[in-house]
């Protein structure tokens, strides 16, 4: 019998070859009994002395392929067959045991022992050695495609794991179990290569002779010389103005992302308004400043708002070098807060692109890795600015159906530190003694995003299986107690507007991760469970800006308006208008502040018009659907025409809304492909300060759907029951009765009163239906 040690030459791939087990080489001179032969045959797997294979480290030993043999046969059967005089040898040699006259002791996996004693290949090639039964021909064809699906099954799972390193379907794979991170828990260090003696001495000759070669890492590079890039300056806005947008920007963003060093800013601010030559001011620092005053000013009550937003931006433009070779950290802020800005004003796809630009920025300058800064005020706004960009690039990502511009396998940085800048030092932080040293929520919200790698994994499946939205909710409510206590659902504290910002990167996620099975391939309960959920996580949000102590328009993102508005169809495809006025007025508030609000009331409108349309279309149609000859005398209840509308296949595409832009997750394309397009296109370009660029829509297609008056008019309408049709009654025809008609009735109609008695139309109906 071989053994592993002699397979040193793998069986011949000739694909009209055959593989067979030693086990089943017989001597004809000493034939087995006919049940032996015949229970072999039937059922060949059941070999003791078959080897095992040893297999690679980290797959797991695959259990005997004879489980896939014929098992309906059973040596019973096999007993009663004739004893034939003469067995014909089922399982020849291989070439070489055939020409040497030697038995051979192949099996399927290993060579023989004599051709690994003599290294050679042991094949069959001869036409006499493909001479078997058809069913013999069927039994190894299963084994070997029971055994291939299992190998391949378990090598998918595998690759599975190693954090999406290789592209490979998994749709048909048993997913692995979830790893989501720890909350407040340090991303796991890379280990560095070490040197063994002091390369002190080859460091300065590297340094000297690998100019132009290469680039030292961030904390060990020469100081570079700044190349010629000497734009004409913008004229700055009046102090007062400034200090208002950056008050407006601390009030919006610094709370949420503080990749500033806020005292250091109100440093240079006011150096920069004492001056008067802004030549000697660093392009790239008062690049960083307009980037600053543009973002604030989008989040500012001035009337003109927009438009002063985009002229300071497009001074930060232009203060940027397209050709700049070696980056600072003020060039990473710039491009962070272009794209951030970028994405406020509803240009998601140039969002996306200038986000790409700064994170490769980050990755020149070494910010996904911990570097040897010695300040640490220095060290931990790198870490801030890492991170910015991490939250921005994975929600912008899963809001457009992207890929993710980071990788997690590449980052090594720390946390940044639970302080807020106002107590970072040069040393390290100085903790107050009776306040609290962070009031950013940078850090909540990365507990957030950080399990988004996770969560792109389980949407890349058809159905997100229930015990991974198990373990996602689990670790969203884990999230949640890290928040002030007013943030609980339960609560029924006022929550100040700011707050709702973070928290809306809890609840997006999890609306947008039980909206994924709103798929035509998920099964109906699976879709029901969906609507369900994404109205429970609806709910939770009206519930928190019904107690909001002030407006939302001076601090509501992009992020929180779109979120609103995927609630707000849930809420009204659910039918609980309460809660979707409510989400209706925040909208309004928000208003204008948001050039994605308008597209959103656009849909609202629309989604508002088919709904009232199908639900008379319901109204009118379910009384209608009963036996034939009932007498409806009612409208038709509240519960079948809301199982109804949430069944409807076109009401599911339009309260998915966004999920059909993702070329992946939508259904709603499939075959416009082949369509004439019907819409001309508009042309490109025409910067920041059009409003169709921003919004998408025409002048016309602004004013079209109404106003945010109408929508709440119209809710409200909704709501009331009186907005059902009128049904006609149609009685059913005349039934012999017990009692008399008096002589003024008819033929078809019940004695004068009882049709206005319930307990007498309860026994029309009895009657009709006998």
């Amino acid at each position: 019998m071989a053994t592993p040690s002699h397979n040193a030459f793998p069986r011949s791939p000739n694909p009209s070859t055959r593989s067979y087990d030693s086990s089943s080489v017989s001597s004809a001179t000493s034939p087995r009994p006919p049940s032996q032969y015949l229970n072999s045959l039937m059922n060949t797997g059941a070999r003791p002395s078959a080897t095992h294979q040893p297999q690679p480290l980290g797959i797991p030993t695959l259990p005997p392929v004879s489980q896939a043999a014929f098992q309906s046969y059973t040596p019973v059967a096999a007993s009663s067959v004739k004893r034939a005089y003469r067995q014909r040898r089922k399982d020849p040699s291989c070439d070489a045991c055939r020409e040497r006259k030697v038995k051979c002791d192949a099996t399927e996996t290993t060579s023989c022992s004599e051709c690994s004693s003599r290294n050679v290949k042991c094949q069959f090639t001869k036409e006499t050695n493909r001479r078997m039964s058809s069913i013999k021909q069927v039994q190894d064809l299963e084994k070997q495609l029971e055994r291939l699906k299992r190998e391949n099954s378990s090598l998918k799972r595998m690759l599975s794991e190693r954090d999406g390193q290789m592209d490979v379907d998994v749709d048909n794979v048993e997913p692995s179990p979830l790893q989501l991170p720890e909350i407040r828990s340090e991303p796991k260090r890379r280990r560095r290569v070490a040197p063994l003696h002091d390369p002190s001495r080859a460091r300065s000759q590297m340094r000297k002779y690998s100019k132009g070669l290469l680039k030292a890492p961030a904390p060990c590079r020469q100081p570079f010389v700044a190349t010629v890039f000497d734009p004409p300056r913008p004229p700055l806005p009046s102090k007062t103005i400034a200090e208002k947008l950056l008050r407006a920007y601390y009030g919006a963003v610094h709370i949420m992302m503080p990749i500033l060093h806020w005292p250091t800013l109100q440093h240079d601010v006011d150096e920069l308004y004492q001056g008067s030559n802004l030549q000697r001011v660093p392009s790239s620092w008062l690049s960083m400043f307009f980037a600053v005053l543009g973002v604030g000013s989008l989040f500012s009550d001035d009337l003109d708002r927009t438009n002063r937003a985009g002229e300071l931006l497009e001074a930060s433009r232009s203060l940027t070098d397209p050709w700049n070779n070696d980056f600072t950290l003020d060039n990473a802020r710039t491009l962070f807060l272009l794209s951030l800005a970028l994405n406020e004003l509803n240009l998601k796809s140039a969002a996306w692109s200038w986000l790409g630009s700064a994170v490769r920025c980050a990755q020149d300058m070494d910010l996904h890795l911990e570097t040897g800064i010695r300040s640490r005020v220095e060290a931990d706004m790198r870490r801030r600015v890492w991170w910015a960009m991490y939250i921005l690039d994975r929600t912008l990502s899963l809001e457009l159906g992207r890929p993710f511009v980071i990788d997690d396998a590449d980052c090594d940085v720390s946390l940044p530190e639970p302080c807020d800048d106002h107590y970072l030092q040069t040393d390290g932080p100085i903790h107050p003694l009776n306040a609290n040293p962070l009031t950013h929520y940078l850090h909540v919200v990365i507990d957030v995003v950080r399990c988004y790698s996770a969560l792109r994994k389980a949407l890349s499946m058809q159905v997100v299986a229930p015990t991974r939205l198990a373990t996602f909710d689990a670790h969203f409510i884990a999230c949640q107690r890290a928040f002030p206590a007013a943030c609980d659902p339960q609560s029924d504290l006022p929550i100040a507007p700011h707050i709702l910002m973070p928290l809306t990167y809890l609840l997006s996620t999890r609306l947008l991760l039980h909206r994924h099975n709103l798929a035509p391939t998920c099964p109906p309960e699976t879709r029901k469970s969906a609507i369900d959920q994404c109205t429970i996580t609806a709910m939770d949000t009206a519930g928190l800006i019904g107690r909001t102590s002030a407006t939302l328009a001076d601090t509501a993102t992009a992020l929180l308006t779109t979120h609103i508005f995927r609630c707000t169809l849930f809420l009204l495809l659910a039918g609980r208008y309460e809660a979707a006025s409510t989400c209706i007025r925040a909208l309004s508030s928000i208003g204008a502040r948001r050039d994605v609000a308008t597209p959103c009331g656009r849909f609202l409108s629309f989604f508002l018009t088919t709904l009232t349309s199908k639900r008379a279309e319901l109204a009118s149609y379910l009384p209608r659907s009963g036996p034939h000859g009932f007498a409806h005398t009612a409208l038709p209840g509240a519960t079948a025409v809301q199982e109804s509308l949430i069944r409807d296949e076109e009401l599911l595409i339009y309260v998915s809304a966004d999920l059909q832009a993702g070329p992946e997750s939508s259904w709603v394309w499939a075959g416009a492909e082949s369509e004439a397009s019907v819409i001309s296109a508009k042309p490109a370009g025409g910067g920041l300060l059009m409003a169709e660029n921003r919004t998408g829509l025409s002048a016309e297609e602004m004013q079209d759907w109404g106003d945010w008056d109408g929508l709440f008019a119209r809710i409200k309408g909704l709501a009331s029951p009186q907005t059902l049709p009128p049904i006609k009654i149609e009685h059913a025809p005349s039934v012999p009765r017990s009692n008399t008609s008096g002589p003024g009735s008819s033929g078809n109609s019940p004695a004068p009163g009882a049709g206005s008695g319930p307990r007498n139309a309860e026994r029309i109906s009895i009657a009709n239906i006998i």
